[in-house]
């Protein structure tokens, strides 16, 4: 029980920017392990942005400004890591010509107009799906995205070489294979007792296809991983759950 509070304490300070005290030598020791913990924070940041889009909705505001402002707090709550992850890879993989310039690229802290524009899909694409979720499944269906878009990272993590051996992905480590069933299944699990079973195996299902197209994106742009491909990687999935729970209601 201590080892699964020291990595939800690991999981949150990295997730988010919530000032959570973890114990002296969790990063990098206890890290990899706390990625089995990674889908319980994902549902936590997706039960609060629901529940603020809910309130936003019930004092008046039109779905779409409630949407928007819910999706801006869940920005400022992560931190926008794994968008800013999402818009280096979009600037990497587009606008560098070998594997050097896509990586060094990537490093850059500039956003470049790749990254402008998948970020502004992306967000289009999640404002309009949950502005079209009714009220009663907003809150169930963030919690599956954001757990199952989280409930992937260990196995890309754990199966993909590193494009660099610099970098957060290569100095995080790798998770072994029972750190990631478990986050799997943790992740499924969520879903499953969010929403009906139907849905939530079609949401996992949609994670799993964006995690396995961004992996082997990643292996002919870079040859492997770093930590903004994982990054990339979730918020595809969280945008495609979202978007197929949407189309339920369209």
């Amino acid at each position: 029980m201590n080892d699964w509070l020291d990595d939800l304490r690991t999981a949150v300070a990295f997730l988010t920017r919530l000032p959570m005290p973890h114990p002296q030598g969790a990063m990098p020791v206890h890290f990899v392990r706390a990625h089995r913990a990674f889908p319980l924070v994902g549902a936590a940041i997706g039960g609060a942005v629901g529940l603020l889009c809910l309130a936003l909705r019930a004092i008046g505001l039109p779905d779409l400004a409630a949407a928007a402002l819910a999706l801006g707090a869940s920005a400022l709550l992560t931190g926008a890591l794994h968008e800013d992850g999402l818009a280096d890879v979009a600037d990497g993989f587009g606008g560098g010509r070998d594997v050097a310039a896509k990586l060094e690229i990537m490093r850059d802290s500039r956003l470049g107009t790749y990254g402008a524009l998948i970020l502004m899909v992306s967000f289009v694409a999640k404002l309009s799906a949950l502005a079209a979720l009714p009220d009663g499944y907003v809150v169930q269906s963030l919690v599956a995205a954001h757990a199952l878009g989280r409930g992937v990272l260990p196995f890309m993590a754990m199966s993909l070489d590193y494009a660099r051996k610099d970098g957060l992905a290569a100095n995080a480590g790798r998770p072994d294979s029972a750190t990631a069933l478990t986050a799997g299944a943790i992740a499924v699990l969520i879903a499953l007792v969010a929403l009906p079973w139907r849905d939530a195996l079609g949401a996992a299902l949609v994670a799993a296809a964006c995690a396995i197209g961004m992996a082997w994106l990643a292996r002919r742009q870079i040859g492997g991983q770093t930590g903004d491909v994982l990054g990339g990687a979730e918020q595809l999935g969280e945008t495609a759950i979202l978007l197929l729970l949407a189309a339920r209601f369209a």
